[in-house]
Protein backbone atom coordinates (compact mmCIF):
# COMPACT_ATOMS: atom_id res chain seq x y z
CA UNK A 1 0.00 0.00 0.00
CA UNK A 2 0.98 3.64 -0.38
CA UNK A 3 0.52 5.73 2.71
CA UNK A 4 -0.21 9.41 2.86
CA UNK A 5 1.39 10.85 5.95
CA UNK A 6 -0.97 13.22 7.70
CA UNK A 7 -2.07 14.79 10.91
CA UNK A 8 -5.26 16.75 11.39
CA UNK A 9 -3.65 20.12 10.77
CA UNK A 10 -0.81 19.24 8.37
CA UNK A 11 -2.84 16.97 6.10
CA UNK A 12 -2.91 19.24 3.05
CA UNK A 13 0.80 20.07 3.26
CA UNK A 14 1.80 16.42 3.41
CA UNK A 15 -0.60 15.42 0.67
CA UNK A 16 1.10 17.89 -1.63
CA UNK A 17 4.67 17.06 -0.61
CA UNK A 18 5.06 13.31 -0.32
CA UNK A 19 3.45 9.92 -0.58
CA UNK A 20 5.51 7.20 1.06
CA UNK A 21 5.60 3.51 0.34
CA UNK A 22 6.54 1.31 3.28
CA UNK A 23 8.91 -1.62 2.68
CA UNK A 24 9.44 -3.98 5.60
CA UNK A 25 11.21 -7.31 5.89
CA UNK A 26 11.04 -8.84 9.35
CA UNK A 27 11.26 -12.06 11.35
CA UNK A 28 8.72 -13.19 13.92
CA UNK A 29 8.34 -16.62 15.55
CA UNK A 30 11.04 -18.05 13.26
CA UNK A 31 9.38 -16.93 10.01
CA UNK A 32 10.65 -14.18 7.69
CA UNK A 33 7.97 -12.05 6.06
CA UNK A 34 7.67 -9.00 3.82
CA UNK A 35 4.93 -6.38 4.04
CA UNK A 36 3.93 -2.88 2.96
CA UNK A 37 1.20 -2.62 5.61
CA UNK A 38 1.00 -0.57 8.77
CA UNK A 39 -0.97 -3.33 10.52
CA UNK A 40 -0.13 -7.03 10.49
CA UNK A 41 -0.89 -9.87 12.85
CA UNK A 42 2.58 -9.37 14.36
CA UNK A 43 2.71 -5.59 14.86
CA UNK A 44 1.18 -2.18 14.23
CA UNK A 45 2.96 0.98 13.15
CA UNK A 46 1.59 4.37 14.10
CA UNK A 47 2.72 7.42 12.13
CA UNK A 48 2.96 10.96 13.49
CA UNK A 49 3.51 14.05 11.35
CA UNK A 50 4.08 17.63 12.54
CA UNK A 51 5.80 20.50 10.69
CA UNK A 52 7.50 18.26 8.15
CA UNK A 53 8.65 15.73 10.77
CA UNK A 54 7.67 12.09 10.36
CA UNK A 55 7.90 9.56 13.19
CA UNK A 56 7.04 5.86 12.99
CA UNK A 57 6.28 4.09 16.28
CA UNK A 58 6.26 0.29 16.44
CA UNK A 59 3.75 -1.58 18.62
CA UNK A 60 4.78 -5.24 18.47
CA UNK A 61 2.48 -8.11 19.40
CA UNK A 62 5.40 -10.56 19.47
CA UNK A 63 9.19 -10.32 19.32
CA UNK A 64 10.19 -8.66 16.02
CA UNK A 65 13.53 -8.57 14.22
CA UNK A 66 13.82 -6.26 11.21
CA UNK A 67 15.96 -6.94 8.14
CA UNK A 68 14.58 -3.90 6.28
CA UNK A 69 12.56 -0.89 7.38
CA UNK A 70 12.30 1.67 4.60
CA UNK A 71 10.07 4.53 3.47
CA UNK A 72 10.23 5.33 -0.26
CA UNK A 73 8.86 8.41 -2.02
CA UNK A 74 8.97 9.98 -5.48
CA UNK A 75 11.35 12.79 -6.38
CA UNK A 76 11.62 14.25 -9.87
CA UNK A 77 15.32 14.86 -10.57
CA UNK A 78 16.58 17.22 -13.26
CA UNK A 79 20.03 17.81 -14.71
CA UNK A 80 20.23 21.07 -12.68
CA UNK A 81 20.02 19.23 -9.35
CA UNK A 82 23.01 18.39 -7.18
CA UNK A 83 22.77 15.59 -4.63
CA UNK A 84 24.74 15.57 -1.37
CA UNK A 85 25.17 12.37 0.63
CA UNK A 86 26.94 12.26 3.99
CA UNK A 87 29.44 9.44 4.39
CA UNK A 88 29.34 6.91 7.22
CA UNK A 89 31.95 8.53 9.46
CA UNK A 90 34.47 11.38 9.68
CA UNK A 91 36.81 9.97 7.07
CA UNK A 92 34.23 8.83 4.52
CA UNK A 93 34.17 10.64 1.19
CA UNK A 94 31.23 13.10 1.11
CA UNK A 95 30.31 15.60 -1.59
CA UNK A 96 27.69 16.78 -4.05
CA UNK A 97 27.00 14.73 -7.18
CA UNK A 98 25.25 15.42 -10.45
CA UNK A 99 22.18 13.15 -10.87
CA UNK A 100 23.81 10.92 -13.50
CA UNK A 101 27.17 10.52 -11.80
CA UNK A 102 28.43 7.37 -10.12
CA UNK A 103 29.59 7.59 -6.53
CA UNK A 104 33.37 7.70 -6.15
CA UNK A 105 35.28 4.77 -4.67
CA UNK A 106 32.41 2.28 -4.87
CA UNK A 107 33.88 -0.25 -7.25
CA UNK A 108 33.88 -3.97 -7.91
CA UNK A 109 37.64 -4.27 -7.26
CA UNK A 110 37.34 -2.96 -3.71
CA UNK A 111 34.22 -5.00 -2.98
CA UNK A 112 35.75 -8.22 -4.28
CA UNK A 113 39.06 -7.85 -2.45
CA UNK A 114 37.73 -6.54 0.86
CA UNK A 115 35.07 -9.25 1.07
CA UNK A 116 37.41 -12.05 -0.07
CA UNK A 117 39.06 -14.65 2.21
CA UNK A 118 42.39 -12.91 1.55
CA UNK A 119 41.19 -9.95 3.60
CA UNK A 120 39.73 -11.95 6.47
CA UNK A 121 40.75 -10.58 9.87
CA UNK A 122 43.08 -7.93 8.40
CA UNK A 123 40.83 -5.02 9.36
CA UNK A 124 41.03 -3.47 5.89
CA UNK A 125 37.71 -1.79 5.13
CA UNK A 126 36.44 -2.15 8.69
CA UNK A 127 36.36 1.62 9.22
CA UNK A 128 33.51 1.91 6.72
CA UNK A 129 30.12 0.30 6.15
CA UNK A 130 31.02 -2.21 3.45
CA UNK A 131 30.22 -5.23 5.62
CA UNK A 132 26.75 -4.19 6.73
CA UNK A 133 25.29 -1.76 4.18
CA UNK A 134 24.21 -2.44 0.61
CA UNK A 135 26.22 -0.19 -1.68
CA UNK A 136 24.80 1.22 -4.92
CA UNK A 137 26.42 -0.21 -8.03
CA UNK A 138 25.15 2.04 -10.80
CA UNK A 139 25.42 5.66 -11.83
CA UNK A 140 22.50 7.71 -10.56
CA UNK A 141 22.29 5.89 -7.20
CA UNK A 142 23.51 7.64 -4.05
CA UNK A 143 23.37 6.93 -0.32
CA UNK A 144 24.57 8.40 2.95
CA UNK A 145 23.94 8.58 6.68
CA UNK A 146 21.82 10.78 8.94
CA UNK A 147 21.19 13.49 6.36
CA UNK A 148 21.35 14.33 2.69
CA UNK A 149 19.93 16.93 0.37
CA UNK A 150 19.03 17.77 -3.21
CA UNK A 151 20.07 21.28 -4.23
CA UNK A 152 18.31 23.22 -6.95
CA UNK A 153 20.52 26.29 -7.40
CA UNK A 154 20.11 28.21 -4.12
CA UNK A 155 17.41 26.04 -2.56
CA UNK A 156 18.00 22.73 -0.86
CA UNK A 157 15.56 19.94 -0.02
CA UNK A 158 16.98 18.36 3.13
CA UNK A 159 16.11 14.86 4.37
CA UNK A 160 17.52 14.51 7.88
CA UNK A 161 17.26 12.22 10.89
CA UNK A 162 16.11 13.63 14.21
CA UNK A 163 17.37 10.68 16.27
CA UNK A 164 20.04 8.01 15.66
CA UNK A 165 19.75 6.37 19.07
CA UNK A 166 17.54 3.56 17.73
CA UNK A 167 19.76 2.93 14.70
CA UNK A 168 21.52 4.72 11.90
CA UNK A 169 19.33 6.44 9.33
CA UNK A 170 20.37 5.76 5.73
CA UNK A 171 19.19 8.25 3.10
CA UNK A 172 19.18 7.11 -0.54
CA UNK A 173 18.55 9.02 -3.78
CA UNK A 174 17.93 7.28 -7.10
CA UNK A 175 17.76 9.47 -10.21
CA UNK A 176 17.17 6.40 -12.42
CA UNK A 177 13.71 5.75 -11.00
CA UNK A 178 13.17 9.24 -9.49
CA UNK A 179 12.86 8.21 -5.84
CA UNK A 180 14.41 8.85 -2.47
CA UNK A 181 14.19 6.60 0.57
CA UNK A 182 14.80 6.71 4.31
CA UNK A 183 15.74 3.43 6.01
CA UNK A 184 17.06 2.27 9.37
CA UNK A 185 19.98 0.01 10.26
CA UNK A 186 18.38 -2.14 12.97
CA UNK A 187 20.70 -5.13 12.89
CA UNK A 188 21.17 -6.77 16.28
CA UNK A 189 17.91 -5.56 17.84
CA UNK A 190 14.85 -7.61 18.79
CA UNK A 191 11.81 -5.42 19.54
CA UNK A 192 9.29 -6.60 22.11
CA UNK A 193 7.85 -3.29 23.35
CA UNK A 194 6.68 0.00 21.90
CA UNK A 195 9.60 1.75 20.18
CA UNK A 196 10.22 4.67 17.87
CA UNK A 197 11.74 3.15 14.75
CA UNK A 198 12.24 6.14 12.51
CA UNK A 199 12.16 9.89 13.13
CA UNK A 200 13.15 12.31 10.38
CA UNK A 201 12.31 15.66 8.83
CA UNK A 202 12.08 17.08 5.33
CA UNK A 203 12.88 20.78 5.03
CA UNK A 204 13.13 23.13 2.05
CA UNK A 205 14.74 26.54 1.73
CA UNK A 206 18.03 28.40 1.66
CA UNK A 207 21.05 26.40 2.87
CA UNK A 208 21.68 28.13 6.20
CA UNK A 209 17.99 28.52 7.01
CA UNK A 210 17.35 24.82 6.53
CA UNK A 211 20.31 23.72 8.66
CA UNK A 212 19.30 26.17 11.39
CA UNK A 213 15.80 24.71 11.44
CA UNK A 214 17.10 21.13 11.55
CA UNK A 215 19.31 21.78 14.56
CA UNK A 216 16.54 23.71 16.28
CA UNK A 217 14.23 20.71 15.89
CA UNK A 218 16.89 18.45 17.41
CA UNK A 219 17.55 20.98 20.19
CA UNK A 220 21.28 20.60 19.54
CA UNK A 221 23.72 23.46 20.01
CA UNK A 222 27.45 23.76 19.51
CA UNK A 223 29.52 23.59 22.71
CA UNK A 224 32.37 25.67 21.30
CA UNK A 225 31.72 29.13 19.89
CA UNK A 226 35.05 30.36 18.52
CA UNK A 227 37.63 29.20 16.01
CA UNK A 228 40.85 27.87 17.47
CA UNK A 229 44.35 27.33 16.12
CA UNK A 230 46.82 24.66 16.98
CA UNK A 231 49.75 22.40 16.29
CA UNK A 232 49.87 18.60 16.12
CA UNK A 233 52.91 16.35 15.93
CA UNK A 234 51.33 13.78 13.62
CA UNK A 235 51.73 14.97 10.03
CA UNK A 236 55.47 15.52 10.21
CA UNK A 237 56.70 12.81 12.54
CA UNK A 238 53.79 10.36 12.71
CA UNK A 239 54.61 7.68 15.30
CA UNK A 240 58.25 8.77 15.50
CA UNK A 241 57.62 11.75 17.76
CA UNK A 242 59.74 12.09 20.88
CA UNK A 243 60.23 14.50 23.73
CA UNK A 244 63.04 16.45 22.05
CA UNK A 245 60.87 17.10 18.97
CA UNK A 246 58.02 18.25 21.19
CA UNK A 247 60.28 20.67 23.07
CA UNK A 248 61.80 22.08 19.88
CA UNK A 249 58.50 22.59 18.06
CA UNK A 250 56.82 23.95 21.18
CA UNK A 251 59.52 26.59 21.49
CA UNK A 252 59.24 27.50 17.80
CA UNK A 253 55.46 27.79 17.69
CA UNK A 254 55.33 29.79 20.91
CA UNK A 255 57.50 32.47 19.26
CA UNK A 256 55.11 33.08 16.37
CA UNK A 257 53.59 36.56 16.20
CA UNK A 258 50.18 34.90 15.75
CA UNK A 259 49.14 33.24 19.02
CA UNK A 260 48.44 29.51 18.73
CA UNK A 261 45.81 28.11 21.10
CA UNK A 262 46.53 24.36 21.34
CA UNK A 263 49.67 22.21 21.21
CA UNK A 264 48.65 18.57 20.72
CA UNK A 265 50.80 15.44 21.03
CA UNK A 266 49.59 12.66 18.76
CA UNK A 267 50.22 8.91 18.53
CA UNK A 268 53.68 7.75 19.59
CA UNK A 269 54.03 8.70 23.28
CA UNK A 270 52.49 5.47 24.64
CA UNK A 271 54.03 2.00 24.93
CA UNK A 272 51.17 0.33 23.06
CA UNK A 273 47.76 1.16 21.65
CA UNK A 274 45.46 0.69 24.63
CA UNK A 275 48.15 1.27 27.26
CA UNK A 276 47.43 4.98 27.57
CA UNK A 277 48.92 5.43 31.02
CA UNK A 278 52.20 3.65 30.20
CA UNK A 279 54.53 6.12 28.48
CA UNK A 280 57.29 5.01 26.14
CA UNK A 281 60.12 6.09 28.43
CA UNK A 282 62.79 5.85 25.73
CA UNK A 283 61.00 8.46 23.63
CA UNK A 284 59.52 10.45 26.52
CA UNK A 285 61.88 10.08 29.51
CA UNK A 286 60.13 12.93 31.33
CA UNK A 287 56.57 12.59 32.55
CA UNK A 288 53.53 13.46 30.46
CA UNK A 289 52.53 15.84 33.25
CA UNK A 290 55.77 17.77 32.83
CA UNK A 291 55.11 17.98 29.10
CA UNK A 292 51.64 19.42 29.75
CA UNK A 293 53.17 21.88 32.23
CA UNK A 294 55.71 22.97 29.60
CA UNK A 295 52.89 23.60 27.11
CA UNK A 296 50.97 25.63 29.68
CA UNK A 297 54.16 27.57 30.35
CA UNK A 298 54.00 28.76 26.74
CA UNK A 299 50.42 29.99 27.26
CA UNK A 300 48.84 27.21 25.20
CA UNK A 301 46.30 24.50 25.93
CA UNK A 302 47.75 20.99 26.07
CA UNK A 303 46.18 18.30 23.89
CA UNK A 304 46.78 14.55 23.85
CA UNK A 305 45.73 11.87 21.36
CA UNK A 306 44.04 8.61 22.40
CA UNK A 307 42.03 5.89 20.70
CA UNK A 308 39.92 4.84 23.69
CA UNK A 309 38.16 1.90 22.05
CA UNK A 310 41.31 0.40 20.45
CA UNK A 311 43.88 -2.10 21.72
CA UNK A 312 46.63 -4.05 19.94
CA UNK A 313 48.20 -7.42 20.76
CA UNK A 314 51.04 -5.60 22.51
CA UNK A 315 48.68 -4.01 25.03
CA UNK A 316 48.08 -5.24 28.57
CA UNK A 317 44.38 -5.35 27.69
CA UNK A 318 44.93 -8.02 25.04
CA UNK A 319 47.41 -9.94 27.18
CA UNK A 320 45.53 -9.82 30.48
CA UNK A 321 41.92 -8.81 29.79
CA UNK A 322 40.67 -10.39 26.58
CA UNK A 323 37.23 -10.42 28.17
CA UNK A 324 37.20 -6.63 27.71
CA UNK A 325 37.34 -7.03 23.93
CA UNK A 326 34.34 -7.17 21.60
CA UNK A 327 34.00 -10.59 19.96
CA UNK A 328 32.96 -11.46 16.41
CA UNK A 329 30.46 -14.17 15.46
CA UNK A 330 33.20 -16.80 15.89
CA UNK A 331 33.81 -15.71 19.47
CA UNK A 332 37.23 -14.22 18.68
CA UNK A 333 38.31 -10.60 19.29
CA UNK A 334 36.95 -8.45 16.46
CA UNK A 335 39.55 -6.73 14.27
CA UNK A 336 38.39 -3.13 13.80
CA UNK A 337 41.12 -1.79 11.53
CA UNK A 338 44.45 -2.50 9.88
CA UNK A 339 46.43 0.21 11.70
CA UNK A 340 49.35 -0.91 13.87
CA UNK A 341 49.15 -4.36 12.28
CA UNK A 342 45.49 -4.69 13.27
CA UNK A 343 43.68 -3.61 16.41
CA UNK A 344 40.79 -4.86 18.52
CA UNK A 345 37.77 -3.17 20.14
CA UNK A 346 37.65 -2.31 23.83
CA UNK A 347 34.01 -2.81 24.84
CA UNK A 348 32.80 0.29 26.68
CA UNK A 349 29.80 -1.75 27.91
CA UNK A 350 32.08 -4.05 29.92
CA UNK A 351 32.09 -2.83 33.56
CA UNK A 352 35.85 -3.27 34.09
CA UNK A 353 36.71 -1.75 30.72
CA UNK A 354 34.55 1.26 31.62
CA UNK A 355 36.40 1.67 34.91
CA UNK A 356 39.73 1.52 33.10
CA UNK A 357 38.68 4.18 30.58
CA UNK A 358 37.34 6.38 33.36
CA UNK A 359 40.72 6.09 35.07
CA UNK A 360 42.53 6.95 31.82
CA UNK A 361 40.55 10.15 31.32
CA UNK A 362 40.81 11.14 34.98
CA UNK A 363 44.59 10.68 34.88
CA UNK A 364 45.17 12.43 31.55
CA UNK A 365 42.89 15.38 32.27
CA UNK A 366 43.12 15.86 36.04
CA UNK A 367 46.49 14.42 37.12
CA UNK A 368 48.56 15.14 34.01
CA UNK A 369 46.62 18.32 33.33
CA UNK A 370 45.74 18.08 29.62
CA UNK A 371 43.01 20.41 28.44
CA UNK A 372 41.89 18.59 25.30
CA UNK A 373 41.80 14.99 24.17
CA UNK A 374 41.78 14.05 20.51
CA UNK A 375 39.81 10.81 20.44
CA UNK A 376 40.41 8.72 17.33
CA UNK A 377 39.00 5.57 15.71
CA UNK A 378 35.74 6.13 17.57
CA UNK A 379 33.72 4.12 15.03
CA UNK A 380 35.13 0.98 16.66
CA UNK A 381 32.67 1.37 19.54
CA UNK A 382 29.76 0.27 17.34
CA UNK A 383 31.40 -2.06 14.86
CA UNK A 384 29.51 -5.09 16.22
CA UNK A 385 25.84 -4.77 17.30
CA UNK A 386 25.48 -6.43 20.72
CA UNK A 387 23.38 -6.62 23.88
CA UNK A 388 20.25 -5.94 21.82
CA UNK A 389 21.63 -2.57 20.71
CA UNK A 390 22.00 -1.33 17.14
CA UNK A 391 25.14 0.33 15.83
CA UNK A 392 23.51 3.73 16.14
CA UNK A 393 22.46 3.15 19.73
CA UNK A 394 25.93 1.89 20.66
CA UNK A 395 27.61 4.92 19.10
CA UNK A 396 25.26 7.35 20.83
CA UNK A 397 25.84 5.65 24.18
CA UNK A 398 29.60 5.57 23.59
CA UNK A 399 29.67 9.33 23.01
CA UNK A 400 27.54 9.93 26.10
CA UNK A 401 30.03 7.85 28.10
CA UNK A 402 32.99 9.77 26.64
CA UNK A 403 31.49 13.15 27.51
CA UNK A 404 30.72 11.92 31.02
CA UNK A 405 34.37 10.88 31.45
CA UNK A 406 35.82 14.10 30.03
CA UNK A 407 33.51 16.53 31.83
CA UNK A 408 33.98 20.12 30.70
CA UNK A 409 37.37 19.62 29.04
CA UNK A 410 37.67 19.83 25.25
CA UNK A 411 37.06 16.85 22.93
CA UNK A 412 38.24 16.61 19.35
CA UNK A 413 36.42 13.64 17.83
CA UNK A 414 37.88 11.74 14.88
CA UNK A 415 37.02 8.62 12.91
CA UNK A 416 33.48 8.93 14.23
CA UNK A 417 29.98 8.59 12.78
CA UNK A 418 28.99 12.24 12.93
CA UNK A 419 25.43 12.55 14.22
CA UNK A 420 26.10 10.71 17.53
CA UNK A 421 28.75 13.40 18.13
CA UNK A 422 26.34 16.33 17.68
CA UNK A 423 26.49 18.57 20.74
CA UNK A 424 28.79 16.13 22.55
CA UNK A 425 32.21 17.01 21.16
CA UNK A 426 33.69 20.48 20.86
CA UNK A 427 35.47 19.82 17.57
CA UNK A 428 35.10 16.99 15.10
CA UNK A 429 37.03 15.84 12.08
CA UNK A 430 34.78 16.05 9.04
CA UNK A 431 37.08 14.45 6.45
CA UNK A 432 39.84 11.87 6.09
CA UNK A 433 43.47 12.48 7.00
CA UNK A 434 45.31 14.86 4.70
CA UNK A 435 47.92 13.10 2.59
CA UNK A 436 51.32 14.60 1.86
CA UNK A 437 50.41 14.81 -1.83
CA UNK A 438 47.34 15.96 -3.76
CA UNK A 439 46.38 12.88 -5.74
CA UNK A 440 43.00 11.22 -6.20
CA UNK A 441 43.20 7.42 -6.14
CA UNK A 442 40.06 5.88 -7.69
CA UNK A 443 40.88 2.45 -6.24
CA UNK A 444 41.29 3.47 -2.60
CA UNK A 445 38.68 2.80 0.05
CA UNK A 446 36.33 5.64 0.97
CA UNK A 447 37.96 6.25 4.38
CA UNK A 448 41.55 6.29 3.11
CA UNK A 449 44.03 9.13 3.59
CA UNK A 450 43.28 11.66 0.83
CA UNK A 451 43.79 15.41 0.42
CA UNK A 452 41.18 15.62 -2.41
CA UNK A 453 38.51 13.89 -0.36
CA UNK A 454 39.15 15.87 2.80
CA UNK A 455 38.90 19.15 0.88
CA UNK A 456 35.55 18.06 -0.61
CA UNK A 457 34.29 17.05 2.84
CA UNK A 458 35.41 20.40 4.27
CA UNK A 459 33.32 22.29 1.73
CA UNK A 460 30.22 20.10 1.65
CA UNK A 461 29.91 19.26 5.36
CA UNK A 462 30.02 22.97 6.23
CA UNK A 463 26.37 22.87 7.40
CA UNK A 464 27.56 21.16 10.60
CA UNK A 465 30.12 23.83 11.43
CA UNK A 466 29.08 25.88 14.45
CA UNK A 467 25.84 23.93 14.78
CA UNK A 468 26.82 20.34 15.67
CA UNK A 469 30.40 21.17 16.69
CA UNK A 470 33.26 23.19 15.26
CA UNK A 471 34.48 21.50 12.10
CA UNK A 472 38.06 20.19 12.01
CA UNK A 473 39.16 20.08 8.35
CA UNK A 474 42.50 18.51 9.37
CA UNK A 475 45.87 20.22 9.06
CA UNK A 476 47.31 22.55 6.49
CA UNK A 477 51.01 22.23 5.70
CA UNK A 478 53.28 25.02 4.43
CA UNK A 479 56.71 23.42 4.87
CA UNK A 480 58.99 22.53 1.94
CA UNK A 481 60.42 19.28 3.31
CA UNK A 482 58.60 15.97 3.80
CA UNK A 483 55.83 17.06 1.45
CA UNK A 484 54.83 16.07 -2.09
CA UNK A 485 52.45 18.84 -3.16
CA UNK A 486 53.67 22.10 -4.66
CA UNK A 487 53.35 25.34 -2.74
CA UNK A 488 50.31 26.61 -4.65
CA UNK A 489 48.36 23.52 -3.58
CA UNK A 490 49.54 23.88 0.01
CA UNK A 491 48.20 27.44 -0.01
CA UNK A 492 44.91 26.30 -1.54
CA UNK A 493 44.50 23.68 1.20
CA UNK A 494 45.19 26.31 3.86
CA UNK A 495 42.68 28.73 2.31
CA UNK A 496 39.90 26.13 2.13
CA UNK A 497 40.55 25.12 5.75
CA UNK A 498 40.52 28.74 6.91
CA UNK A 499 37.31 29.65 5.07
CA UNK A 500 35.27 26.52 5.82
CA UNK A 501 36.85 25.13 9.00
CA UNK A 502 37.03 26.18 12.64
CA UNK A 503 40.02 24.24 13.98
CA UNK A 504 43.13 25.35 12.13
CA UNK A 505 46.02 23.00 12.89
CA UNK A 506 49.48 22.95 11.40
CA UNK A 507 52.09 20.20 11.70
CA UNK A 508 55.28 21.97 10.67
CA UNK A 509 58.48 22.99 12.39
CA UNK A 510 57.57 26.66 12.02
CA UNK A 511 61.10 27.83 12.84
CA UNK A 512 61.92 26.92 9.23
CA UNK A 513 59.29 29.28 7.78
CA UNK A 514 60.66 32.05 5.60
CA UNK A 515 59.06 35.52 5.77
CA UNK A 516 56.44 34.82 3.07
CA UNK A 517 55.30 31.58 4.72
CA UNK A 518 55.18 33.25 8.10
CA UNK A 519 52.94 36.00 6.71
CA UNK A 520 50.66 33.47 5.01
CA UNK A 521 50.42 31.40 8.20
CA UNK A 522 49.43 34.52 10.15
CA UNK A 523 46.73 35.33 7.59
CA UNK A 524 45.40 31.75 7.55
CA UNK A 525 45.27 31.47 11.35
CA UNK A 526 43.74 34.91 11.91
CA UNK A 527 40.31 33.50 12.94
CA UNK A 528 38.29 35.55 10.48
CA UNK A 529 34.58 34.80 10.36
CA UNK A 530 33.86 34.28 6.69
CA UNK A 531 30.29 34.17 5.47
CA UNK A 532 29.76 31.47 2.85
CA UNK A 533 27.58 32.81 0.05
CA UNK A 534 27.81 29.83 -2.28
CA UNK A 535 29.62 26.50 -2.47
CA UNK A 536 28.72 24.02 -5.16
CA UNK A 537 29.98 21.13 -7.22
CA UNK A 538 30.08 22.44 -10.76
CA UNK A 539 30.79 20.50 -13.93
CA UNK A 540 33.29 17.70 -13.71
CA UNK A 541 35.42 17.88 -10.58
CA UNK A 542 35.20 21.65 -10.12
CA UNK A 543 34.17 23.19 -6.81
CA UNK A 544 33.03 26.82 -6.98
CA UNK A 545 32.78 28.92 -3.84
CA UNK A 546 31.92 32.53 -3.00
CA UNK A 547 32.33 34.07 0.45
CA UNK A 548 32.54 37.36 2.32
CA UNK A 549 35.66 38.32 4.24
CA UNK A 550 36.72 41.72 5.59
CA UNK A 551 33.91 43.47 3.75
CA UNK A 552 34.92 42.01 0.42
CA UNK A 553 33.48 39.33 -1.82
CA UNK A 554 35.87 36.49 -2.69
CA UNK A 555 35.50 33.85 -5.38
CA UNK A 556 37.47 30.60 -5.32
CA UNK A 557 37.18 27.82 -7.91
CA UNK A 558 39.39 24.74 -8.14
CA UNK A 559 39.59 21.16 -9.32
CA UNK A 560 39.34 19.22 -6.08
CA UNK A 561 40.80 16.01 -7.49
CA UNK A 562 44.10 17.48 -8.74
CA UNK A 563 44.33 20.71 -6.73
CA UNK A 564 44.56 23.06 -9.72
CA UNK A 565 43.35 26.58 -8.97
CA UNK A 566 40.97 27.96 -11.61
CA UNK A 567 39.91 31.26 -10.05
CA UNK A 568 40.80 33.32 -7.02
CA UNK A 569 39.32 36.80 -7.15
CA UNK A 570 38.37 39.56 -4.73
CA UNK A 571 35.98 42.44 -5.26
CA UNK A 572 34.69 45.25 -3.07
CA UNK A 573 30.98 45.72 -2.51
Amino acid sequence: MSLRVRSTWTELIWERIAVYKLNIKYECAGRVRRTHDLKTKDFEIELFSVDGCLKAVLKPKSKIKFYEFKLVSDFRFTSEHRIFVNGYQSWTESREYAPREKMDLLNIVNDFFLKSPFNKNTGLGAAGDLFFCKHPKRAGEFYGYSYGYVRNRNEIDLIASLDESTGYTIVRFNSNNNTFSVEKDLEGVIFDSESTIINFVRLKGAYDDVFDRWFSLMNVSCRQKEKMTGYTTWYNYYGNVDESIVKRDLESISELPQKVDIFQIDDGYQKAIGDWLNTNEKKFPGSMKNTADNIHGKNMLAGLWLAPFAATKESFIYKEHKDWLVKNKSGKPCVAGANWGGFYVVDFLHPQARKYLQKVFDTVLNEWGYDMVKLDFLYAACIVPRQNKSRGQLMCEAMDFIRECVGDKLILGCGAPLMPCFGKVDFCRIGPDVSLDWRFNPLSIREDVSTPNTVACTVFRRGLNGRAFMNDPDVFLLRDDNIKMDYSKRKLLATVNSVFGSLLFVSDNVSEYAEEKLAFFTETASKNHEKILKAEMSKGDIIKTTYEKDGKKHSLSFNYKNGSLLQSATEKY
